[in-house]
């Protein structure tokens, strides 16, 4: 096995209990996920995926649905170690690891591919999707950070498309925005997306590192990989058609549903 896609499934959650389990037009999240996936590694050479749980309950959901699933301790703190515990539970050595979070149900499955294929062929340790920002989609999100100042993440990436740093302020600073905003079409701000494909070497390591100092700071795990020197790929991706980070609260998952009815999904 070359690719191994892991869809952590963790039940307990403070904002929202059993989200995994929640349906989304009629189809629970974990499934949408997992069919998101399977897809992904249909379009892939010698790729497999599977969900890792904590939970019987969302063991015996997917196991009844025919979705390939394994049990992890309960204990594990972030999903990125849940991935890794998913390796020994299988007893697999994949060459690369994407870690597809459980509560992304709207992530399309050649993103997927895309960073799995960087992250198997760049010679990085970590490959990651970034999509540049409109420049009425970054007036969007600087009007969304006043009231919430730590949701969007954003990257800069140097000419060898490793990135030099993540951040939940809005970077880089422009001085002549205005200009900018007249010869280009596109800000040069890129939006991260939280989806990673680990080499297994890269995995192993970030998982038995303790928690950096920028990482503690900005809330970004990924800072503790760069902190340490290793090399993430930044794979630029278009706008997914429906663009919702991820899905934490009841009041997130209405509005995948409106934002499915609008687009004519459900």
């Amino acid at each position: 096995m070359r690719s191994l896609i892991v869809v952590p499934a963790r039940y307990g959650s403070k904002r929202f209990p059993g989200k995994p389990l929640a349906e989304i037009g009629g189809r629970s999240m974990v499934l949408r996920v997992a069919d998101a996936a399977q897809t992904a590694a249909s379009q892939m050479t010698d790729a497999e995926c599977v969900v890792a749980t904590d939970d019987d309950r969302i063991f015996a959901h997917c196991e009844e649905a025919g979705v390939r699933v394994v049990m992890t301790p309960s204990d594990v703190p972030t999903g990125t170690d849940r991935a890794l515990a998913a390796l020994d539970a299988l007893g697999a050595n994949p060459e690369v690891v994407v870690n597809l979070q459980g509560d992304a149900p709207f992530t399309p499955p050649q993103m997927v591919a895309d960073i799995a294929e960087a992250a198997l062929n760049s010679g990085d340790d970590v490959a990651t999707p970034v999509v540049r920002l409109s420049w009425d989609a970054l007036d969007q999100l600087r009007d969304h950070k006043i009231a919430a100042p730590f949701s969007g993440t954003t990257c800069i990436c140097g000419t060898d498309g490793r990135a030099l740093w993540f951040s939940k302020n809005v970077i880089p600073a422009m001085r002549k925005e205005d200009q900018l905003r007249i010869t280009s079409g596109l800000s040069p701000v890129l939006r991260h997306i939280g989806l990673y494909a680990y080499t297994t070497a890269a995995l192993k390591r970030f998982a038995g590192m303790p928690e950096s100092t920028y990482e503690k700071l900005e809330g970004l795990e990924q800072l503790r990989l760069l902190e340490a020197g290793m090399s993430i790929r930044v794979v630029e991706v278009p706008e997914p058609e429906i663009s919702i980070s991820g899905v934490d609260t009841p009041e997130d998952l209405a509005l995948a549903e409106r934002l499915l009815r609008e687009k004519g999904l459900l």
